[in-house]
């Protein structure tokens, strides 16, 4: 690897352990005219695959059922545009997809599960400038809890609804960030519900660790019962034409799947998540096999289900939703355009930014939202929501 690293000119970083390891024939693996080809040959030999990095870098890494390169995520949407070429065709594999899809998750196994009749636990209101909020907890499965956040308009009539995945952003839910999104989307009109990752914030008193296929589909689970609890308790408030998903990072991969999983949903602004060649770095986005589903798919496909309707795609530079312009963005609006809905789904792109949930992420979402569920504009400012501590935010069941 020293003299891979002399004949190309670059830096090799290691995030595997090479000590005592042979590499039979070495010599002939290497490819004069491409560093890349050269990494093919000597990593897959040993189950590793490299990844570049900035500059002359690049870094090998064991190997990522749920990882590829950028070109591997053309192939697969070359590969499924190849599937259909018109509605119907799209259509039929829609719903195999969904099928398998739903199977692969055991989404239906846990839901019939469920704790029947149960109460929620909410907390007292708190009222703030606009919006109110109020702590929620449901049981699901015997002794197991959703956790959770309502922010709701003070402003009467029927209300957009908008369900909340999280993403592994410090600190959660209960960051500032997340706050003042859902606090903004409430002052201008959108009943706004957030909930806890399996094994974070309060949920982690319930569960041993977070890294697990069970926390993929126990979120997908619990964002459907949220949505079932806002419905069925809330139900006079809420406008059913106007049912949303919005997330970011792994809160977009949910933001996805929930589209995915249950019609009800009219609206969706996944950010900072979507990718042909990444399924989700954590077991809770990609942990159960669904991407096995119909002979093979991906994130972007699976979003495809979701139209027509209107959907937002937030993407930057700094992470692997770099693609997304180029790649991802073209393969949905022709999946739209089935529909001659093509100017429906939307990417706003962020070339000078990375991954994070910041202002002007936040911003894209805003106007997205405005826009496909009729918000109130003048009601955008952040600097009018409330950041209240975390203790405020938890029920403390065990008290």
């Amino acid at each position: 690897m020293k003299d891979v690293e002399k004949r190309f000119n670059v830096r090799l970083k290691y995030n595997v352990d090479t000590v005592g390891k042979r590499l039979p024939h070495a010599d002939f693996r290497i490819r004069p005219y491409s560093i890349e080809e050269t990494l093919d040959n000597i990593c897959k030999y040993f189950d590793f695959n490299w990844w570049k990095q900035s500059g002359n870098t690049y870094k090998i890494k064991p190997y990522e059922y749920m990882r590829r390169h950028t070109e591997d995520g053309q192939k697969m949407l070359t590969w499924l545009s190849s599937l259909y070429n018109n509605k119907e065709e799209w259509e039929a594999r829609r719903d195999t997809l969904r099928r398998e899809m739903r199977q692969r998750l055991q989404i239906d196994e846990y839901l019939d599960s469920c704790v029947k009749g149960k109460k929620a636990i909410l907390s007292k209101i708190r009222k703030y400038d606009g919006y109110t909020v109020q702590n929620i907890c449901i049981e699901t499965l015997p002794g197991e809890h959703i956790f959770g956040s309502i922010y709701t308009p003070t402003s009467k009539g029927k209300h957009a609804l908008i369900i909340c995945p999280n993403g592994h952003f410090y600190d959660g839910r209960y960051r500032k960030d997340q706050q003042q999104r859902l606090g903004t989307l409430a002052r201008m009109g959108a009943i706004c519900v957030d909930f806890d990752l399996y094994a974070w914030g309060e949920s982690e008193a319930e569960y041993p660790t977070h890294q697990t296929d069970r926390a993929h589909v126990i979120q997908a689970m619990n964002g459907l019962i949220l949505l079932d609890w806002m419905i069925e308790n809330r139900g006079k408030q809420i406008d059913m034409t106007r049912i949303g998903a919005n997330g970011g990072s792994g809160g977009g991969t949910h933001t996805v799947l929930l589209t995915a999983l249950d019609p009800r949903f009219t609206a969706a602004a996944p950010t900072v998540n979507l990718a042909s060649h990444f399924d989700g770095g954590c077991p809770c986005e990609s942990g159960k096999p669904i991407h096995l589903s119909a002979g093979g798919t991906c994130n972007p496909e699976l979003l495809a289900m979701f139209a027509p309707n209107p959907v937002l795609v937030v993407s930057d530079d700094g992470d692997w939703t770099a693609s997304v312009p180029e790649l991802e963005y073209p393969y949905l609006q022709r999946i739209w355009g089935f529909y001659g809905k093509k100017d429906a789904v939307r990417n706003v792109h962020l070339p000078k930014e990375r991954h994070d949930y910041g202002p002007n992420k936040r911003k894209a979402n805003y106007e997205f939202f405005i826009d496909v569920f009729n918000l109130d504009r003048s009601k955008l400012d952040e600097s009018k929501v409330t950041i209240e501590p975390k203790e405020m935010m938890m029920t403390n069941l065990k008290k």
